[in-house]
């Protein structure tokens, strides 16, 4: 149940939320994770357009990306594919290619305890046994 944040100036993506929609999707996708609503409703993206963004040079034509997942939830094999393909969707979003080279996609697990979800602080396990659990009961509903 992974969180999306992306930081940049107002007015870079003319469809914010089609970008996020586009982000969660894409990595349910490479996270390989069932599209059940436990999953899908709660793998969400944020657009921010914060009042500065700044490099030393004071060029703020950058974009920042943030993924927090579950700890383990993503390999190494996915983690590149995050950065790859969100890094595309960020060009395409903005119409300039040159973002590729200016976007920076952040991957941070939470630790135990720090998932925050039905009002409850989770440990990766809890999440994990939630997940199999509710995938256990859709599976013997659809049988």
């Amino acid at each position: 149940m992974p969180m999306i944040d992306v930081y940049a100036t107002k007015g870079t993506f003319p469809d914010p939320s089609a970008l996020a929609k586009n982000l969660a999707k894409t990595l349910m996708a490479i996270e390989g994770v069932p599209n059940i609503p436990m999953f899908k409703d709660n793998t969400a993206a944020f657009v921010h357009a914060p009042d500065a963004i700044s490099n030393v040079n004071g060029d703020s034509n950058y974009v920042r990306v943030q993924v927090l997942t579950n700890a383990g939830a993503l390999d190494r094999d996915k983690q590149q594919a995050v950065v790859e393909q969100f890094t595309q969707l960020i060009a395409e979003a903005a119409g300039d290619e040159g973002f590729k080279a200016r976007t920076w996609v952040l991957l941070t697990e939470a630790v135990d305890g720090g998932w925050g979800l039905w009002g409850r602080a989770h440990t990766n396990t809890e999440l994990v046994d939630a997940a199999r659990a509710e995938i256990a009961n859709l599976q013997g509903g659809q049988a």
